[in-house]
């Protein structure tokens, strides 16, 4: 009996904090968020010698950050800082790091400590692809793959993550995909690897409110194709639904969902739609999963 009771106090917990939950998102979706000060802040980004990673960069130089860059290609970086220069950061940091390498990002990342200081906002945004079917893709390539994709952000919260508890502060962000939504055709080792990125930040989100360290926040973004040299060539058979996604879009709605500490950003809307639609198909069979199938990209 005892047991029972608890059991129905433990639901009726979880229902009130549900109902104010979803009223509070609701509000939200209405009212917009306070936005917080990220002035200050040392903000690192992976992947930032191009596209959204040099968006991500020249927004918070525009904010007052103290920028942190890695990425493989000096040129690039290079170009990166000093766009954001002439935006407004003060302070900005470059180092070419080989995401793919677990011992490089921690040789880097003790490099950033000594020389910068902690990070506080850790964007892990740096990614690739392959775009060909599974037999056609060499053993190396899926191997790069997740080492960019999914395990560099293990690496990364490792070796920041430590001062973020210890200050209970900070941000991570995941930039993962679509793809890690929905599987599609040409990219099972991309989708693997986005949809591996996605739950790893999700648990690290849970694990971290769990623990109490609820000053460190997380935000997971799920874009679909961006126009970047990343996805050239790409089409989508629904560009009503599911647009290519313009760069400078994206980054826009990237570090507003940062400055407004949500945790979940799908682009664009339908998305919520076809996540849905896609948990339907599990119970509906092959008729719902030609009419999802009907909505979903190729190359």
């Amino acid at each position: 009996m005892p047991s029972k009771t608890k059991a129905m106090k433990d639901l009726l917990i979880f229902a009130v904090k549900f109902i104010y939950g979803f009223l509070e998102a609701l509000f939200h979706w209405v009212v917009p968020k306070p936005k917080k000060n990220v002035a200050g802040e040392i903000v690192l980004v992976t992947g930032s010698g191009s596209g959204i990673g040099r968006l991500l960069a020249l927004r918070f130089a525009h904010l007052g950050a103290i920028l942190v860059l890695w990425d493989i290609n000096p040129e690039g970086n290079q170009e990166t800082c000093d766009l954001a220069r002439k935006a407004g950061a003060s302070r900005v940091y470059t180092y070419i790091c080989n995401c793919s390498e677990r011992q490089d990002i921690y040789r880097v990342a003790a490099q950033v400590k000594k020389e910068v200081g902690d990070v506080t906002i850790l964007i892990n945004n740096a990614g690739i692809v392959t775009g060909k079917y599974l037999l056609e893709i060499p053993d190396e390539c899926v191997e790069k793959t997740f080492d960019v994709n999914s395990k560099a952000h293990i690496w990364t919260y490792k070796a920041f993550l430590p001062a973020m508890i210890t200050n209970n502060h900070g941000h991570l962000v995941c930039i993962s995909s679509s793809a890690g939504l929905l599987g599609t055709s040409r990219l099972s080792d991309y989708c693997a690897s986005k949809f591996a990125a996605l739950g790893f930040a999700e648990s690290l989100c849970f694990e971290l409110f769990a623990q109490g360290y609820t000053g460190i926040k997380s935000t997971i973004v799920c874009p679909f194709f961006i126009k970047t040299g990343m996805f050239e060539g790409c089409i989508t058979e629904n560009p009503l639904l599911l647009p290519i996604l313009e760069p400078n879009y994206v980054a826009d709605k990237i570090t507003n969902a940062i400055l407004e500490e949500q945790v979940y950003l799908f682009m664009p809307r339908f998305l919520y739609f076809a996540l849905f639609l896609k948990r339907t198909t599990q119970s509906n069979g092959d008729k719902n999963s030609k009419i999802l199938s009907s909505w979903m990209w190729y190359f």
